[in-house]
């Protein structure tokens, strides 16, 4: 997949001069911006908390950093039928790595997310699914035209339904709710009736509803987390209410550079809570400066949608910036306290090996599909 042989100066400058140049800056943006969030929220707690060198998550974050900007590239400069044609494969050795996690899984809080072989560092496989689903949904609904649309539909469905006991046994309620999301998305923008759509988004709500009720001692924790945000009095509700405060005691210009105290507080500031620490370090003003970002990025993107005639394209491009738009905004409800908790991270930004290597493999992704020599207009 990447061979590059003799003329690496000439795919290297068909690249250049192919590649969306805005998209692929804001990504690398806000790479950058999350090795600089790492540096301000990590220091203190590793020289005065966990008994390691001062700038021992900066160095990892550094680590994953580099290698995501490289991955970018790697798969950014494919040609784009090759690529389709490898991450097809990789989906189904993603999805079997994710139903290992059932099995041979590292248990961390309750929850078997996590593959890990020493001395490999631990990963979560749902990272690296997430974009391969992408792609595969949208080459069953648009490539297999010979097949009923409807029909289709059912067997993109019957994939994320698989995918989504999986998560559920994990449990992860989050991930399973991102990724029927975003099919609900593609589904919709694909030009699915609204009416057996809102059907189907009533039954996904009642299901989990009755998961959480008949088995309470698995999917509890979710009824829990529910009824502590309806009512912060009813439960454990401390990390996110200490998010809260630090976004208030921020304001809209901030504490300053390492001025903020959420990131000695709650122990997974520098990842689950990473936008309340950049909140009161450096003000709600920021963070509306990182909102905007993914938002041109979704402009951008859209634009290419609609400029495009490969309907593959356009659909896969749809689902896969549906995926960091609203995972972004998931992760910024829950640290202002507008949704429950899901332990979710901010893509490009948080601290953690596998959501950098996720996030840049929808990044290196788009900037694939959005090549110049990629869409037919």
């Amino acid at each position: 997949m990447f061979n590059f042989g003799r003329e690496n100066t000439g795919l290297i400058a068909k690249w250049w001069r192919n590649v969306d140049k805005q998209i692929l800056f804001l990504f690398a943006f806000l790479l950058l911006l999350g090795l600089f969030f790492s540096f301000s929220s990590t220091t203190s707690v590793m020289s005065e908390k966990m008994n390691k060198q001062t700038y021992f998550f900066f160095i990892k974050h550094l680590i994953f950093v580099s290698a995501s900007l490289l991955l970018i590239f790697a798969i950014s400069i494919q040609e784009k039928t090759k690529l389709v044609k490898v991450l097809t494969y990789l989906f189904i050795v993603s999805i079997v790595l994710l139903f290992s996690t059932l099995i041979v899984g590292v248990e961390i809080k309750g929850s078997r997310r996590w593959m890990g072989f020493d001395p490999l560092p631990r990963f979560q496989p749902v990272e690296l699914l997430k974009p391969l689903f992408i792609i595969f949904v949208a080459k069953i609904i648009v490539l297999n035209e010979k097949t009923d649309i409807y029909r289709r539909y059912f067997y993109s469905f019957l994939i994320l339904l698989l995918i989504a006991i999986i998560l559920i046994n994990q449990p992860d309620l989050g991930q399973a709710l991102l990724l029927t999301l975003s099919w609900l998305t593609m589904i919709f923008v694909s030009g699915f009736n609204m009416l057996i759509l809102s059907i189907l988004g009533l039954v996904f709500v009642i299901t989990i509803a009755l998961l959480i009720f008949f088995l309470p001692e698995k999917f509890g924790y979710v009824f829990l987390r529910i009824k502590t945000f309806l009512d912060p009095k009813a439960g454990d509700n401390f990390q996110s209410q200490k998010a809260l405060e630090a976004i208030k005691q921020g304001g809209l210009t901030g504490q300053g550079m390492g001025e903020g105290i959420l990131k000695d507080k709650v122990p997974e500031a520098h990842t689950d809570y990473i936008i309340a620490v950049i909140s009161e370090e450096f003000g709600a003003i920021f963070v509306l400066f990182i909102v905007i970002i993914f938002l041109f990025v979704g402009y951008k993107v859209l634009n290419k949608v609609f400029a495009g005639s490969d309907e593959f394209l356009k659909l896969a491009l749809v689902g896969l910036v549906s995926l960091l738009i609203i995972q972004t905004f998931i992760h910024i409800g829950v640290n202002s306290r507008l949704f429950p908790t899901t332990g979710m991270t901010l893509p490009f930004l948080s601290y953690g090996g596998s959501s950098l290597i996720g996030s840049s493999i929808i990044a290196g992704i788009i900037l694939n599909f959005t090549r110049k020599d990629s869409i037919r207009y």
